[in-house]
């Protein structure tokens, strides 16, 4: 039988803070921001495909909300990471066991899906949104995957006064990967973009198809898993801890075990409530601008300035979340991000105003949002990192696939439930009402939006649930903010004991 007890940390730990030094691991720090990026790209291409949807057909936020269960495998990935812990083949390695055939079975898909994507985004005048989901999912469940594989590996892989670096190359690697698969597509794919800016006569089409980007993605996923497969080697971890070699029952049940600790049950609260928040702003904030005359273009050039900062931000976090307390600045980050999101859906209100206007006002209302975009994504990254460090700072290397996976599958569980159900309640809390006869609604059913067509007028919003939301999202941040203010400061304080369990093989 497997018996469970907490106990202090089942490997080496300090009491005061290790500065990190990366001399010596400078290989595996490169080799984990090239495997984080590749898990990047999928997730940039989910956020690219709404982003195409809605320049091309102005979609409803019910088919967005349906569109956004394509990234929840990263929030539900605990549910096999016990298997990605338990079944590999030692000679090949516990994490290569999987990585390869993962990373392999990546770069098909991405064929396949290249192959159909242009049907699916044009599918007789409108956009075949199920087919879209379901393929995304499945990218995204081997990519969640990949990620349960690499958080493991990294704290094995890197010596363990570098753990801090496991956030670092998550950070940087996932940034880089979601620009490769977002901005980056976006802006080669733009005829206007091209036109505009760098070609001297105009043409259709940008410089790439869509097809052809994912074509080059299935290639390069086959490529550098061969290169991984040939000449990285993994060390039997396993042996040099004496580590035990748990069946799968025993892993969920070692799973079971870790979620009923006071201090995670406690952890979990936090990071399922703290996302909704800031929900409204995150999912809606990019199509409201589209809605409202910003060009998709547009957007991507906001957020390609980011990049940069977005990319050397993690190395510039780690100098000092491994000697500071990470939750601390995970806390202290969440009032920006509040005050951040209300003047952006401030912003998005008068847009339709700033932009009819020339000169100097058009200019001054751009750079204020570009400006006010940057810092309230710079306020998302900073609490993204922070909590990747407490994460890996807590999980213990014999189990960090699954102790590290169990901590960011209820990040990422707390922060998609969030977005797809702010997307549904904008959709329920916004009311239309017919242009010619205001007594007419056309917010309820495709009948009453047909009867208004018919007598020739359109359907006008006349209430906006997506500033109702933003409102309703603040104040309930505002109240969180200050109940768990004592509860975080608790859970930094805690030994690293209260977070680990023991396993014994009787």
């Amino acid at each position: 039988m497997i018996e469970i007890t907490h106990i202090e940390s089942l490997i080496e730990k300090h009491d005061t803070p290790v500065r990190a030094n990366s001399k010596g691991d400078k290989r595996n720090i490169f080799v984990l921001l090239v495997l984080y990026t590749l898990q990047g790209v999928p997730l940039g291409l989910s956020l690219a495909i709404p982003i195409i949807i809605q320049n091309m057909y102005r979609s409803s936020f019910k088919e967005q909300a349906k569109f956004s269960f394509a990234v929840w495998p990263f929030s539900l990935k605990l549910l096999w990471a016990p298997l990605v812990d338990s079944l590999f083949i030692r000679k090949l390695g516990r994490r290569k066991s999987w990585l390869i055939p993962v990373q392999y079975f990546l770069g098909i898909f991405f064929f396949i899906t290249g192959f159909h994507i242009n049907e699916w985004l044009d599918d007789g005048s409108k956009v075949n949104i199920n087919a879209l989901t379901s393929v995304f999912f499945i990218l995204n469940f081997l990519a969640a995957t990949q990620d349960i594989i690499v958080d493991g590996w990294a704290l094995t892989m890197l010596k363990r006064r570098n753990i801090s670096y496991a956030s670092m190359c998550n950070g940087a690697g996932q940034a880089f990967g979601i620009f490769l698969g977002y901005i980056l597509p976006i802006l080669l794919l733009s005829e206007s973009f091209w036109n505009r800016w760098w070609r001297t006569t105009s043409i259709p089409g940008g410089v790439i198809s869509l097809q052809g980007y994912f074509y080059f993605w299935g290639i390069i996923y086959i490529v550098i898993t061969t290169l991984v497969a040939i000449f990285k080697y993994e060390k039997d971890y396993l042996s040099e801890l004496d580590a035990v070699d748990l069946s799968i029952a025993k892993t969920y049940m070692l799973l079971f075990s870790i979620m009923k600790l006071p201090s995670i049950k406690m952890f979990a609260i936090i990071l399922m409530t703290i996302k909704m928040s800031f929900c409204s702003v995150d999912a809606a904030l990019k199509l409201k601008l589209i809605d409202s005359g910003i060009t998709k273009d547009e957007i991507a050039a906001m957020d390609l300035l980011f990049i940069p900062l977005n990319i050397s931000l993690p190395f510039f976090i780690t100098t000092f979340t491994s000697k500071e307390k990470p939750l601390k600045n995970y806390f202290n980050t969440i009032p920006y991000r509040l005050l951040f999101g209300v003047v952006l859906a401030t912003i998005v209100y008068f847009t339709p105003y700033f932009l009819v206007q020339t000169g100097s006002l058009l200019i001054t209302y751009k750079v204020f949002l570009v400006l006010m975009y940057n810092l309230q994504q710079l306020s998302v990254s900073i609490m993204t990192l922070t909590a990747m460090t407490f994460y890996a700072n807590i999980s213990d290397p014999k189990i960090g696939g699954t102790n590290m996976t169990l901590l960011t599958t209820i990040s990422n569980l707390g922060n998609v439930w969030s977005k797809t159900g702010a997307l549904w309640l904008i959709e329920f809390l916004t009311f239309k009402q017919c242009s010619n006869d205001p007594r007419k609604l056309c917010s309820t059913s495709n009948n009453q939006k047909e009867i208004c067509s018919l007598s020739g007028g359109t359907c006008e919003v006349y209430i906006d649930g997506f500033y109702i939301e933003t409102v309703m999202c603040t104040i309930y941040g505002i109240i969180w903010f200050f109940i768990f203010r004592k509860i975080i400061n608790n859970l930094q304080s805690k030994h690293v004991k209260e977070w680990h369990v023991e396993i014994k093989i009787k």
